[in-house]
């Protein structure tokens, strides 16, 4: 009876210590896999600041960031950083103690990458660029930008719906309905935006031809108030714009015309500087982004697992069904009627598929290379392997203007 005495209590001993072993052996294989650090610190390099509404879309978002995680993220954001300036900012962040860096422009796509090659501790997040899947691919390196040529064709079905009503109303006759495009560079980017914002107002005013004149610089006040004063004086009576400033806004508003100048803005709601002229905006949410990836960084996993949005490889994007791209308030004063439910109709259309934007008997040349060229018969896809803007082509309907 003794001798099964003891042969149960060592048994009993021996099952207490593998229920132990077993304990904390799952025990630190939990530890070992929650990799996540307490708190971290963000640096934010901008080309502008907040008086720039390209740049304030970002401060928004950087100060959504520090609201959601006030204990664990710290904020460094640095401003107008010219870009021949940018490895020496990066450096400062980095001696800063930055977890996360994110630059704002394409101008820093170079120097970031570089950079990020240089310091693998640290996660580089590049708006805009679209050089994050060229070799060297890095482990630490990402570009991330929203599809705005849905916003931007959203902003022209808004202006062909207004052109119609013009020419209803007798204000114009349908070979007036000429839209104005006050363009930084005859880049891709630009391009792919003016070319779905003419393709939005056709869908709703066939007549419709825009003329568009650059002004040599993403930001320039002065300058692009001249070009939309020019436009409007070759007879455009709706401007748009991609520029970083209210200067086409401006010029509308005090056009010196016997009608309105309508106005179609970008990055910011811009009601409240044209009241009589402005129509809507639309801008890219760099929120959702600048969040998942803060998120993966605390989490010490990587930003693309956490990116709500479409992913290839080291470049995200995203558009209206992510929350990447929105629409600003529609001026009811001045817009059409019935714009909120083409609005709402157009989105759901883009969202769903049914809506093809770069689509149409229509044909483009490349400015750069004129045996580049294009026949939209056959559908172009913007931003399917890219979200970075790749619509490179001209349209033989739309005219640049000299400056």
């Amino acid at each position: 009876m003794m001798l099964k005495e003891k042969q149960n209590i060592i048994a009993a001993i021996t099952a207490s210590l593998l229920a132990l072993g077993v304990f904390f052996g799952i025990h630190q294989l939990m530890l070992s896999r929650d990799k996540s650090v307490a708190s971290i610190t963000v640096g934010f390099i901008y080309d502008g600041d907040a008086s720039t509404p390209y740049t304030a879309n970002f401060i928004r978002a950087a100060d959504k960031l520090q609201t959601e995680y006030p204990e664990r993220v710290k904020v460094i954001e640095k401003y107008n950083v010219p870009y021949e300036s940018a490895e020496e900012v990066i450096r400062e962040l980095a001696g800063e103690g930055c977890s996360l860096i994110i630059t704002n422009s394409y101008g820093y796509g170079e120097t970031a990458k570089a950079m990020a090659a240089e310091f693998p501790m640290i996660q580089f997040c590049e708006a805009t660029c679209d050089n994050a899947n060229d070799d060297p691919v890095l482990d630490n390196y990402h570009t991330f930008m929203g599809e705005i040529y849905r916003g931007r064709y959203v902003s022209g079905v808004v202006a062909g719906a207004k052109l119609n009503e013009m020419i209803e109303q007798g204000i114009i006759d349908e070979d007036e309905a000429v839209l104005g495009y006050v363009a930084a560079y005859p880049v891709a980017e630009v391009i792919s935006g003016y070319t779905s914002f003419l393709l939005g107002a056709r869908s709703q005013c066939p007549s419709a031809v825009m003329r568009v004149r650059y002004t040599g610089t993403w930001t320039g006040y002065a300058l692009e108030k001249d070009a939309a004063n020019l436009l409007i004086d070759e007879g455009c009576v709706i401007i748009s714009h991609h520029s970083n400033t209210i200067g086409s806004a401006i010029a509308c508003e005090s056009a010196a015309k016997p009608y309105t100048v309508y106005h179609v803005g970008y990055n910011q709601d811009m009601i409240d500087v044209a009241p009589t002229s402005e129509l809507i905006s639309c801008r890219i949410d760099w929120t959702p982004y600048i969040l998942s990836a803060a998120e993966a960084v605390l989490a010490d996993e990587d930003i693309e697992s956490h990116v709500k949005g479409t992913v290839n490889g080291n470049d995200s994007g995203g558009g209206f069904a992510e929350g990447w791209v929105t629409m600003q308030e529609l001026n009811a004063a001045a817009a059409a009627e019935g714009s909120e439910e083409l609005i709402d109709k157009t989105i759901a259309d883009l969202n769903n598929g049914s809506c093809h934007v770069f689509s149409g008997d229509y044909h483009g040349t490349s400015p750069d290379d004129p045996s580049d060229t294009c026949d939209l018969n056959t559908e172009y896809i913007e931003n399917e392997h890219s979200s970075s803007p790749t619509f490179h082509y001209i349209l033989k309907d739309v005219v640049i203007e000299d400056n």
